[in-house]
């Protein structure tokens, strides 16, 4: 009974440090970003807050990396939200609530969503990271090249498609995760000559691109054809019907609601 209760001691603590250090993590990066007024030392941070990919033998490296693209991504991803915000920001009062939500919605997926690993939670988990993943892209990417941008999108692609397919007894990762990559490049190839952004929040360094939101939804679907199949040996129709009217009246409503919100940018062609 007494080493019981120490392994229940032991499993609380542990429990307690890694909370109170995910959550430092959150608040580290704010205060660096408004520290330095740049994004590098936090994204510096992040990867120093994840040196247990790498530490293992050289040969695991390439395994961890690849099971932790997904966290880097959102990570990351975060990072350049609230620097976005922090200099985007005019009203001072208006940056402290964004950056409160950002941070707190950080500290949400580090605690609550990233550590779980039932089939639901790690589909959300590359659900969050494409929806993030390509909406930093496309708020940082404007002056890089059409290059980095699809490359950037094969490597999102690749990464949360991986993490969808591991949750199943699938023979086929490799190549199902490579054929998510090529088309999210395609799409982000054509996203990069032609981007539609809004800025709901009235901040002019904070856009939000269609983009992201149009990935999400086929993706979204994708998900559930495959899970009918996977399932049922088939694509059902009562399956896919339902997804596909839902992602679509999202498609067409909620760019409505935010020109409402704000007014769009149109970049490219």
């Amino acid at each position: 009974m007494e080493f019981l209760k120490i392994v229940r001691r032991r499993s609380f603590l542990s429990e307690v440090v890694y909370t109170v250090l995910n959550i430092a993590l959150a608040v580290g990066i704010v205060l660096i970003i408004r520290a330095t007024e740049s994004p590098w030392l936090a994204v510096g941070l992040v990867l120093l807050s994840k040196w247990r990919v790498l530490a293992v033998r050289p040969r695991y490296w390439f395994v961890n990396i690849q099971s932790n693209l997904v966290d880097f991504i959102v990570s990351i991803s975060t990072v350049i939200f609230l620097y976005t915000t922090y200099v985007g920001a005019t009203d001072p009062s208006q940056k402290l609530i964004i950056m409160g939500i950002l941070t707190a919605l950080y500290i949400g997926w580090l605690l609550f969503l990233k550590p779980r690993s039932k089939r639901s939670y790690v589909v959300a988990q590359a659900g969050v990271a494409l929806f993030t993943g390509v909406t930093a892209l496309y708020i940082i990417s404007y002056a890089w090249p059409a290059s980095l941008v699809v490359l950037a999108m094969w490597l999102i692609g690749y990464a949360t498609a991986r993490h969808v397919f591991s949750s199943y007894d699938e023979t086929h990762i490799l190549f199902l995760s490579l054929l998510w990559g090529v088309v999210l490049a395609e799409i982000g190839w054509l996203a990069y000559h032609w981007t539609v952004a809004y800025a709901p929040l009235g901040l002019e360094n904070v856009l939000f691109p269609r983009v992201s939101l149009t990935v999400f939804c086929i993706g979204f679907i994708l998900h559930r054809a495959y899970d009918s199949f996977y399932h049922h040996q088939k694509v059902r129709g009562n399956d896919i019907l339902l997804p596909i009217l839902f992602t679509a009246s999202i498609i067409i409503v909620l760019p409505l609601i935010l020109n409402l919100l704000g007014a769009s940018v149109t970049i490219g062609i």
